[in-house]
C-alpha cells in the first residue's frame, strides 16, 4: 500500500495532527501488537498499542474524534476474528498443520466476552466511537451491554454490519499481519451473493443498538449501499479497503489512470450510492483536493 505505513504512536500524533489541519475530523485506529496469543490479550490490555495511541492523540488533539476497531484478528496468534478451539478428536496443532480439514471451530459467545472487554478498554482510553468489525453473532448487543455497565451509555456504536468475506482484504492483512494462518473467514464473514442476508444482518445490529451501520468493502457493493440507504434511517458508512486503493495506487504508478481523477470518482461513487461516511486511506489527498 504505497504511501501507508504502520505507524508509532508518537508518528500517530503527528498524523492524526496532520489530518485535523487538513478539516479531517475523525480517524479510525488499528493496532499491531508486539506479540500475539490465543486470548487477543493486547485488544483489550489497559496499556495496548491502540490505548496508547488514543491517549496520546487526545492529549494533542482532544476535539479530533477516534473510533476504535474491535476485532481480535490482529491479536490472535491464528489471525482469526474470534476464539478457536479444536472440533472433534483432534489437536489445535492439528488443525494447523491441516487447515483444509475442518477440524476447528469459532467459538461465538466466549469471543463476545473479549470483543466486549476490547470496547470498555478502548472507551477508557479516550476512543469516542466503537467499531466492531468481527461479524460474531450477538457482538453489538455484547459491546452496548457492557459499555453501558461501565458508565459508557453515550457512546455510540459503529457496527461493521454488512462485512463481506471479500479478496480486497489483501493488502491490510498483509500490513498488519493478521492473515488466518488455517482457513478462512468465511463462516462468519458474509456471502458477496447474498444481498437479503446483508439486510438480515444490518437489521439485526440496528436492533442490538447500532447507532451506525457500515458496508465493507465499499465499490463492490455499491449495491448494497443503495439499498441500505433506502431502507434504514441510520447514518450509513462505508469503507473504501485496502484492495480498492491498491488497485488504484497499482495503475496510477504505472501510468494507466490519472490518480486524482479516480480517486476523486471512486469517493463520489460511494457518497452516490448512499454512503454519509467514507473510511477510506485517500482522506488526506481528497480533503486537499476539495480545498
Amino acid at each position: 500500500m504505497p504511501g501507508v505505513f504502520n505507524l508509532s504512536v508518537d508518528e500517530a500524533v503527528q498524523e492524526a495532527r496532520q489530518a485535523h489541519s487538513l478539516g479531517i475530523l475523525s480517524v479510525i485506529l488499528f493496532g499491531l501488537p508486539d506479540k500475539k496469543d490465543e486470548a487477543a490479550t493486547g485488544a483489550w490490555a489497559e496499556d495496548g498499542i491502540v490505548q496508547r495511541a488514543s491517549r496520546a492523540i487526545k492529549r494533542e488533539l482532544p476535539d479530533l474524534v477516534i473510533v476504535g476497531d474491535v476485532c481480535l484478528c490482529e491479536y490472535m496468534s491464528h489471525g482469526h476474528c474470534g476464539v478457536v478451539r479444536a472440533s472433534g478428536p483432534q489437536s489445535l496443532g492439528a488443525a494447523v498443520a491441516a487447515p483444509t480439514a475442518n477440524r476447528y471451530e469459532i467459538v461465538n459467545d466466549a469471543s463476545l466476552e473479549l470483543l466486549a472487554r476490547t470496547a470498555v478498554s478502548l472507551v477508557r482510553a479516550g476512543v469516542d466511537v466503537i467499531a466492531p468489525s468481527d461479524m460474531m453473532d450477538g457482538r453489538v448487543g455484547a459491546i452496548r451491554k457492557a459499555l453501558d455497565e461501565a458508565g459508557f451509555s453515550h457512546t455510540p456504536i459503529l457496527s461493521y454490519a454488512a462485512k463481506f468475506a471479500s479478496g480486497f482484504y489483501g493488502p491490510f492483512r498483509e500490513a498488519a499481519d493478521s492473515a488466518p494462518q488455517f482457513g478462512d473467514r468465511r463462516s462468519y464473514q458474509m456471502d458477496g451473493a447474498n444481498l437479503h442476508e446483508a439486510m438480515r444482518e444490518i437489521a439485526l445490529d440496528i436492533e442490538e443498538g447500532a447507532d451506525i451501520i457500515m458496508i465493507k468493502p465499499a465499490m463492490p457493493y455499491l449495491d448494497v449501499i443503495a439499498a441500505a440507504r433506502e431502507r434504514f434511517d441510520l447514518p450509513l458508512a462505508a469503507y473504501q479497503v485496502s484492495g480498492e486503493y491498491a488497485m488504484i495506487e497499482a495503475a496510477a504508478r504505472n501510468h494507466w489512470i490519472d490518480r486524482e481523477r479516480v480517486l476523486m470518482e471512486a469517493l463520489v461513487s460511494i457518497r452516490r450510492a448512499g454512503a454519509s461516511i467514507i473510511l477510506t486511506y485517500y482522506a488526506k489527498q481528497a480533503a486537499q483536493l476539495l480545498g
